[in-house]
């Protein structure tokens, strides 16, 4: 099974935790954090890697990032609105933010120019994101940073086309632009943790699930370029030197950190490891990042994510900017957006009668879909909803015309939002 970040399909997203290891979002990992938001609720954010180590700096009220990005390659529609949707909510709680405009991807793999693919961002993508209450934060374009390109080619040392092909699925007349992309990628995820973005953190990416393979290619590229290798056994760890050079000074420095945070069992220079018992990974793993830096080594922490469900669009497929008469954009005019609401796909029965009798199936309804996602926040609201089309109260003209006047201001203000964002723009985007 492979997932095409670059494709339109359709997943199902039990599959995913058993084929590629994504972990469930668990309440446990959201419950306590400041004002759980409607994503978390509604279990539209269903996975993770790593989210135990954001959750913990931000308890700990420690230094933590974001890095997501954006697809200059088409309108803005209402599935896209779930990033930023994440992105604002993690800056209201301390995240820092930077955001990467993948220009180099656009090129690569969808044929746009920079030049057009920084139009379409700053005019559909950021001039929203800053409408939709995003505060100043750090905005770049891939083509114009030149430390993403330079660790890209440098973390491209310690991989290979096997890999790639393996994770990716490229076939012998893919560009390579497009094969490169990866690293760009994993450029952008992993340059936030060097000295001059912010120095070493928690790093969250929050992505849709058709962005995993990056991410599982952006951790395997860290943990290459690790120095040390930790290894759970059991009730211990063991803790490896992964070269040959500075093995005596590296365990020095790893012997002491383990006796600082936890105990050590054993220590054996002729296999390059330290054996020990730890309470917390995460704090040996950081410590030892710090030691690697000072042998001029990344010392990268792998990377977090967290995984959201598409919204449909409105014919009951993954919503997308190439088939714009089932999607609603952003900048959709009220005529329009009456048009597509009326046309969307429901839950209801073949007529009103039928559904007073029997009543409407609401987890098939696109306009209910849409009000998950967050048109409607109050979930009181929402449960009322989904009753009373389950019960036959409700009927589908009714919704469809409560989603149009929601859908419509939301659409006004935003355009308005966008006007004043024009001002502001340059408190965001790096040229």
């Amino acid at each position: 099974m492979i997932i095409d970040p670059w494709g339109s399909q359709k997943y199902e997203y039990e599959k995913l935790f058993e084929n590629f290891g994504i972990e469930r979002f668990e309440e446990r990992l959201w419950k306590d954090l400041p004002n759980p938001p409607f994503f978390f609720r509604r279990k539209i954010v269903f996975g993770h890697r790593g989210f135990d180590i954001i959750k913990n700096a931000i308890k700990k009220r420690l230094p933590w990032t974001i890095l997501t990005g954006l697809m200059p390659s088409g309108k803005m529609h209402f599935g896209h609105k779930i990033v930023i949707d994440q992105v604002i909510y993690y800056q209201s709680i301390g995240a820092d933010i930077h955001i990467a405009v993948a220009d180099i991807e656009a090129f690569a793999t969808r044929g746009y120019s920079l030049k057009d693919a920084k139009k379409i961002a700053i005019d559909e993508y950021i001039l929203n994101y800053i409408a939709l209450g995003l505060k100043p934060c750090r905005i770049y374009f891939q083509s114009k940073n030149e430390d993403v390109k330079d660790l890209a080619y440098i973390m491209a040392k310690k991989s290979n086309l096997s890999q790639v092909f393996a994770i990716y699925g490229f076939k012998g007349s893919t560009n390579m632009a497009h094969v490169f992309a990866p690293f760009i990628q994993a450029g952008d995820i992993l340059h936030v943790q060097m000295d001059k973005y912010g120095g070493l953190r928690p790093t969250l990416v929050p992505v849709g699930v058709d962005q995993d393979p990056h991410i599982r290619f952006c951790r395997d590229l860290a943990d290459a370029h690790r120095l040390y290798s930790i290894v759970p056994q059991n009730e211990r760890i063991g803790i490896f030197v992964k070269g040959d050079e500075n093995v005596k000074e590296l365990l020095d420095n790893a012997e002491e950190i383990v006796n600082k945070y936890g105990e050590l069992i054993e220590r054996k220079d002729d296999y390059k490891a330290i054996y020990a018992k730890i309470n917390n990974l995460f704090i040996i793993d950081y410590e030892l990042a710090k030691i690697e830096r000072k042998f001029d080594g990344f010392g990268f922490l792998l990377p977090s994510s967290t995984y959201h469900r598409f919204i449909s669009g409105l014919d009951g497929n993954k919503m997308s900017s190439s088939r714009p008469q089932y999607a609603i954009f952003l900048t959709d005019e009220n005529e329009e957006i009456k048009r597509k609401i009326w046309a969307a796909k429901t839950g209801g029965a073949v007529s009103a009668e039928e559904q007073r009798k029997y009543g409407g199936k609401p987890e098939d309804c696109i306009i209910y879909e849409i009000f998950t996602y967050g048109i409607i926040e109050d979930d009181k609201e929402l449960s009322e909803i989904y009753n009373d089309c389950k019960s036959g109260k409700l009927l589908c003209g009714q919704c469809k015309k409560l989603a149009y006047e929601l859908i419509s201001n939301f659409v006004q203000e935003l355009k308005e939002g966008r006007e004043e964002a024009k001002e502001k723009i340059k408190e965001y985007v790096e040229y």
